[in-house]
């Protein structure tokens, strides 16, 4: 379950992520009251993951789940570039997300 909640928390990282363009610096208020619950809710999942899984892996794969979600829809909804070597080293953030889940010892959490 602790691997779930920490998905969930990398998802809410990116809602968070993405609120807080569109909240054109806290000046928009629908944006900033998603920017605020999506961190509250991010925190609150990766909480959760923490009773179980050491704090390196978690906290590792929680941002790395946010970097890779908030490039990918950055590219998606913000027009942003989407060179070859980027998208190469995404790969490589995901790479590590797998290896950390992999060899993480707790993998049945």
């Amino acid at each position: 379950m602790a691997w779930i909640y920490l998905f969930l928390a990398g998802i809410f990282e990116v809602v968070w992520a993405i609120a807080l363009k569109y909240s054109n610096g806290f000046s928009k208020l629908w944006p900033s009251i998603i920017t605020t619950v999506g961190m509250a809710i991010s925190i609150y999942f990766l909480a959760q993951a923490l009773k179980s899984l050491p704090i390196g892996i978690a906290y590792a794969v929680w941002t790395g789940i946010g970097a890779i979600g908030t490039v990918i829809l950055g590219m998606i909804l913000f027009d942003e570039s989407k060179d070859l070597i980027k998208i190469i080293f995404i790969l490589f953030i995901v790479t590590g997300i797998v290896g950390l889940k992999i060899f993480s010892g707790n993998s049945t959490s």
